[in-house]
């Protein structure tokens, strides 16, 4: 037994000897397998698990919130509207530290040029979003004088959240003005926390104001089901139990829900710039397509901004005829709703015969698509598809309640009119819109660099044997065959002084003195553009300022039952505002391409 097993063994021993080269260049590859993939691992794992840890970081702290939420639309005892206010108060707060120590750092590193993508944001994105926080600090003023005059039987968190939300607010936007396109390339991984968690509060606050617009607009219009003779009605008492200490209690509340709408957009907005932030994290920026526009030019503007404002003072009027009449009778309510859906129906068919009017100019002029990587691009392209999901949503719904429903009001067939050019415009706008923004300009995107150092200078000659100079070049000293001199003053004649003009090889750089007219088609695009962008800030202000007939109709309710389809609107309606108030943003910069 001893025998063989030596036996054995020394044939194993053998074998191995005769398949040793073998397994050496295979274990050899192991190796070179293992260190390819330990190099990977250490350079790209840190990275992409800081971008899913960040990122399911803030979906757990929104998914907190709207559980807070939630819990409170119940009504119940256990969980109150100060609860969600602490726990925001505690992440607007955690946002200021970050913000603070992140503008502390940068300005310790001033001596370093930061990298910048001039995409992340425009100046008039930051001048809209600037305006919209003025109206954000009103509202928290408004916030504060309600819960003074109600202080005995408020909690004292609910009076210190209006002034923590002003403080954030006043700081985020100095810190979107001055810090919003910096590239991070240092401190990446906590950077990524940081970036994200003020993307998510933002977002907590927008759902936050979503939820008390919607809860009034629904008491609000319980009540008016309530004052036409309907029944059974869930009411819910907003008021506070104890008494106003103040006389301006009533004209703060009331305020407060003309104001939200420009809340909900301010933080939307934000959270959209930020997000585009946290993807530039590392992210290695193009120098060649990171460049800034030239200013845009205005000549043959006429058509597009005077039908857009007719639009606009017409939605106006249909506002005020709207929410004065829909409280009295039903055949003034029926009649009041048709006013809408016709409004709507000719305002759709403008818009979309505008949006086909763009896209046959573009097909009748084919140009390549520019595809360098635009992280803001691309978000602007999937929130304009994301965000039009609410609008048909609600629209197929509407659909589906004129074919199947009993009752025949005045506005039946109008609305179906409506709710089908709602979905067309959409599909059409949508299409323009992102075929502008991926178009390459037919000036061969001829654009100044934003971080570019000193302007060349107007005289210049390079030459393949040596360094560029810059200046006035001494030609005769270089041509000495020639004697010839080219001066500064030289006339347009082609000769100076007896000798022939000679053509600089770099082009002269002269900005500011020549007007180029835009062609007919880019007018057209113009024009075209500027009505889409009026009338996408008409249509945002009719359901922001209470005119959602889609509330009043019944036949929707009738269909779908009031929980059911009062849940489709809850979810639609912020989702379908953002559509406009992000078309609104998209077509301006299209505006600034074409």
């Amino acid at each position: 037994m001893a025998e063989h097993g030596g036996l054995h063994i020394m044939c194993l021993n053998k074998l191995d000897c005769h398949s040793s080269p073998t397994l050496s260049s295979s274990s050899e590859q192991e190796k070179e397998i293992f260190t390819k993939l330990k190099v990977s691992l250490t350079e790209d794992y840190p990275q992409k698990n800081a971008e899913i840890l960040s990122g399911q970081y803030g979906t757990n702290l929104l998914l907190i919130g709207v559980s807070l939420m939630l819990a409170i639309g119940n009504n119940g005892a256990s969980v109150k509207e100060e609860h969600l206010m602490s726990f925001i108060t505690t992440l607007i707060i955690v946002q200021l530290l970050w913000m603070m120590w992140y503008i502390v750092r940068r300005g310790m590193q001033s001596n370093l040029q930061a990298e910048k993508d001039v995409h992340a944001t425009t100046s008039w994105i930051k001048g809209g979003l600037t305006l919209l926080a003025l109206l954000s600090l009103i509202m928290d003023a408004f916030h504060i004088g309600y819960f003074v005059g109600y202080r005995a039987c408020l909690s004292a968190v609910l009076v210190v959240y209006p002034i923590i939300h002003a403080t954030h607010t006043i700081a985020q936007v100095h810190f979107l003005w001055f810090h919003i396109k910096d590239v991070i390339k240092s401190f990446e991984t906590f950077e990524r926390f940081g970036v994200i968690h003020a993307v998510f509060t933002n977002l907590l606050l927008w759902c936050s104001g979503v939820m008390s617009e919607a809860n009034h607009l629904l008491n609000h219009h319980n009540t008016r089901l309530s004052a036409l003779g309907f029944e059974n009605l869930t009411m819910v008492d907003m008021e506070p139990h104890c008494n106003c200490t103040i006389s301006a209690c009533s004209m703060f509340i009331n305020g407060l829900y003309y104001l939200y709408p420009f809340n909900i957009e301010y933080h939307i907005f934000v959270s959209v710039m930020l997000f585009v932030m946290w993807k530039n994290i590392g992210r290695t920026i193009d120098l060649q397509h990171n460049r800034k526009r030239l200013a845009t030019r205005t000549q043959g503007l006429v058509v597009g901004p005077i039908l857009g404002l007719a639009a606009l003072a017409s939605t106006i009027g249909v506002l005020v005829v709207y929410i004065i009449h829909v409280e009295e009778s039903l055949d003034i309510r029926e009649s009041t709703i048709a006013v809408f859906y016709y409004y709507g129906i000719v305002m759709l068919v403008l818009m979309c015969s505008a949006g086909v009017t763009g896209l046959l100019i573009y097909r009748a002029d084919p140009m390549p698509m520019d595809t360098t990587k635009n992280p803001s691009r691309k978000l602007d392209t999937e929130l304009l598809f994301g965000t039009s999901v609410g609008s048909w949503l609600v629209s197929w719904c509407s659909v589906v309640a004129v074919s199947a429903s009993r009752s025949s009001p005045s506005y039946r067939w109008t609305n179906l009119m409506y709710s089908l050019l709602s979905i067309l415009e959409k599909y059409i706008q949508n299409l323009f819109i992102i075929e502008s923004l991926y178009r390459q300009r037919e000036d061969g995107e001829r654009e100044d660099t934003e971080v570019a150092g000193p302007a060349p200078e107007i005289f210049s000659v390079t030459s393949s044997l040596s360094p560029p100079y810059n200046g006035i070049i001494n030609q005769a000293y270089e041509n000495p065959d020639n004697g010839c001199v080219t001066l500064e003053n030289e006339q347009e004649s082609g000769q100076v002084n007896g000798c022939p003009r000679k053509h600089l090889e770099v082009p002269l750089q002269v900005e500011n003195n020549v007007e180029v007219t835009p062609s007919k088609k880019s007018q057209i695009l113009k024009n075209i553009t500027i009505f889409l962008f009026m009338c996408n800030i008409s249509l945002w202000i009719l359901p922001a300022f209470g005119c959602r007939p889609q509330y009043d109709n019944g036949l929707e309710e009738e269909t779908f039952g009031f929980t059911i389809w009062t849940t489709v609107l809850n979810f639609a309606m912020p989702i379908t505002l953002f559509y406009r108030m992000h078309s609104v943003a998209c077509l301006f910069e299209v505006f600034r391409r074409v």
